[in-house]
């Protein structure tokens, strides 16, 4: 995984986690990566890693069953995006709307390119269901 510099590397592997779950790779309900292999997969001191489940722990979007492993909670889904959307609307959308004024760029090409990305990236059937 390529870390960028910006965010605290724990923060960026809570995103992995959350991207996992959203796009049904680790499903809520099933057990996901322990520490010490996430910590392997991804390059990181399983510290890192601690640090991570516990944040997401705090969030109710993981949780511990003591001696057997992490599992994604079965309101994963619906808090991760929650707190994304939170995340996005105080923090990324400001510098997004800035951007767009300062480019003149037109809601329209955003609109237009937006419905490609999906289309390319994305199965329409898995996102929102």
């Amino acid at each position: 995984m390529d870390f960028q510099d910006k965010k605290a590397i724990y923060l960026q592997i809570a995103d992995y986690v959350c991207e996992k779950i959203l796009l049904g790779q680790w499903p809520p309900g099933e057990r996901i990566p322990s520490v010490r292999d996430l910590g392997v997969e991804l390059e990181v001191n399983p510290n890192t890693v601690v640090r991570t489940y516990d944040f997401l722990q705090q969030k109710g979007i993981i949780y511990n069953k003591r001696g057997i492993g992490y599992f994604a909670a079965d309101e994963a889904v619906d808090r991760i995006k929650s707190y994304r959307r939170e995340v996005f609307l105080e923090t990324e959308l400001p510098q997004f709307f800035r951007s767009l004024y300062l480019l003149d760029i037109d809601l329209k090409d955003i609109e237009e390119r937006y419905k490609s990305f999906i289309d390319k990236e994305f199965d329409p059937n898995q996102i929102g269901s």
